[in-house]
């Protein structure tokens, strides 16, 4: 047996293994992410066929009740999300437009259509929605797809934008914001070094609140 406690599947996390039925495997207990728990068959879960304790499959049937509907998915907040995208992408009047539609980015016809919505909502829950979480697209020249999109933190997209800046030091690449983060500066620190003529080194190497002075040998110190 495989020790997997702590190891989450879709909404199930392991807790402790129960039991092994002879011809089968084991079973294990799970916790899922609405706090039930439940023992289950371990093949099942690693193979994606039980994705939560059951609660899943009513909030999907939950939400394909409510698509028969006049207004019942409008308050829903992934319903604006699918919403948004669609407005981005083929509303030429859309505030951004000229970056998605215009750019030639649009929505996969599995998101569109009569069953659209239903479809993007089952991707979104099986695929780590959760609240506070954005779409991202992983190429920021791609369509919005299942195979392109993934929910993510404001701070993980705004490092994910295409007018981001690169910056490589001793053979590493991060953004302004990304570098920020491993020393331990505010991002507008590092950007105002490198606007004043400051190289990549001084910019991420000297001190915050320590000046480059340049010595008449040519040599800088902070």
């Amino acid at each position: 047996m495989i020790d997997i406690t702590g190891q989450k599947f879709n909404r199930l996390t392991a807790i402790e293994p129960c039991y092994c039925k002879k011809g089968k495997g084991w079973y294990w207990k799970f916790k899922c992410d609405c706090g039930n728990e439940k023992v289950m068959f371990l093949s099942a879960v690693k193979n994606g066929y039980s994705k939560s304790c059951g609660c899943l499959t009513r909030e999907v049937a939950s939400v394909r009740g409510k698509s028969n509907t006049k207004h019942g998915l409008s308050k829903h907040p992934l319903y604006k999300k699918w919403r948004g995208i669609k407005q981005r992408c083929f509303l030429k009047s859309r505030d951004g437009y000229e970056n998605y539609g215009g750019r030639g980015i649009t929505m996969c016809d599995e998101w569109l259509g009569k069953n659209g919505f239903y479809n993007f909502y089952n991707w979104a829950i099986q695929n780590g929605y959760k609240k506070g979480l954005t779409i991202d697209r992983i190429d920021v020249n791609g369509n919005y797809e299942p195979t392109n999109c993934r929910w993510v933190t404001m701070k993980t997209q705004g490092n994910n934008r295409r007018n981001n800046k690169l910056i490589e030091y001793k053979g590493t690449t991060h953004t302004i914001a990304e570098w920020a983060d491993i020393i331990g500066v505010n991002r507008s620190n590092i950007h105002n070094r490198l606007h004043n003529g400051w190289t990549i080194e001084e910019a991420l190497t000297i001190p915050k609140g320590e000046r480059r002075v340049t010595y008449k040998n040519g040599t800088n110190r902070g």
